[in-house]
């Protein structure tokens, strides 16, 4: 998910939520992102936040802010992120730890790639496995 500048990625996944401060508790206790970046606004919702696992990154807000993205994701349905990650059992068991709903436990899939999936709070799915493809420009 290396971008080409200076590393950065190049697309970051942006999901918004109802309570944004207990997406960004859930995302970091239980599926082990950083929160290098959070933002308030004047009223306590999350303006920004930049979560980080790895080389890739989401970023995160609170819906209800009355911005242009908000305003155009409103009848959005819920997302789903795909994460690469190392030890998929120990990432899963962490999540398992912190209560995640796991709709899927870890399991080995025919292109190589050993996956779990898990629900947030608001309903997003997020994918952890190890198949990252090489991305070539």
């Amino acid at each position: 998910m290396a971008g080409t500048d200076g590393g950065r990625p190049s697309i970051y996944p942006t999901v918004l939520y109802r309570d944004a401060k207990a997406a960004i508790r859930q995302l970091t206790e239980a599926f082990g992102f950083a929160a290098p970046a959070v933002h308030e606004g004047d009223d306590g919702t999350v303006a920004h936040a930049e979560l980080v696992q790895g080389n890739g990154a989401v970023m995160v807000g609170s819906k209800g802010t009355g911005g242009v993205f908000d305003s155009v994701m409103k009848d959005a349905g819920p997302t789903g992120v795909y994460v690469v990650v190392e030890d998929v059992d120990a990432h899963h068991r962490r999540a398992v730890e912190h209560g995640a709903e796991i709709l899927m436990p870890p399991t080995d899939q025919d292109y190589g790639s050993r996956d779990y999936m898990a629900r947030d709070a608001e309903g997003n799915i997020w994918s952890f496995g190890t198949y990252a493809p090489e991305i070539r420009g």
